[in-house]
């Protein structure tokens, strides 16, 4: 006589999470796939694909961000000659409590990563000198100034 064992609860819950775990991360690769023959197609054109030209000039913008303070700014001013950044000065005067420091640090490393650049390789601009959160501000304030200097 032969006899078989019944698999032990554990044995079959784990099969069981692992079979569900496989079936969601279907679904979700699924989901993401590529419908190349679906009718419905939108072509989207990057922004880096578009030529953009800059007037020459000096332009300011102030770049709102948020610390665990609160909501701080930076003013940031650029002078552009063919596009490139001939110059920056930053205000840190709307800066309040930690902000003032994090916003000095960020002053005192900034213009290398900006003077003689293209204003559209400022988009990178991350952690500068230990202040990581005064580049969004920064970064919102560049892309208002883009916006005023294009040319068109």
């Amino acid at each position: 006589m032969t006899s078989t064992r019944a698999p032990e609860r554990g044995a079959v819950m784990r099969a069981s999470g692992l079979a569900a775990t496989v079936a969601v991360v279907g679904l979700a690769v699924g989901a993401c796939g590529d419908d190349s023959d679906s009718a419905d197609t939108t072509t989207t054109t990057s922004a880096e694909n578009v030529a953009v030209s800059y007037k020459d000039g000096t332009y300011s913008a102030t770049g709102p961000y948020v610390t665990p303070g609160g909501e701080q700014n930076i003013g940031v001013t650029v002078t552009l000659a063919a596009g490139t950044v001939t110059a920056l000065e930053l205000d840190r005067s709307y800066a309040k409590g930690t902000s003032a420091s994090f916003q000095e640090k960020f002053a005192s490393g900034i213009d290398e990563l900006v003077i003689g650049k293209s204003i559209d390789e400022l988009d990178d601009v991350k952690k500068v000198a230990g202040s990581s959160l005064t580049s969004g501000g920064f970064k919102k304030a560049i892309a208002q100034i883009k916006e005023d200097a294009a040319a068109g």
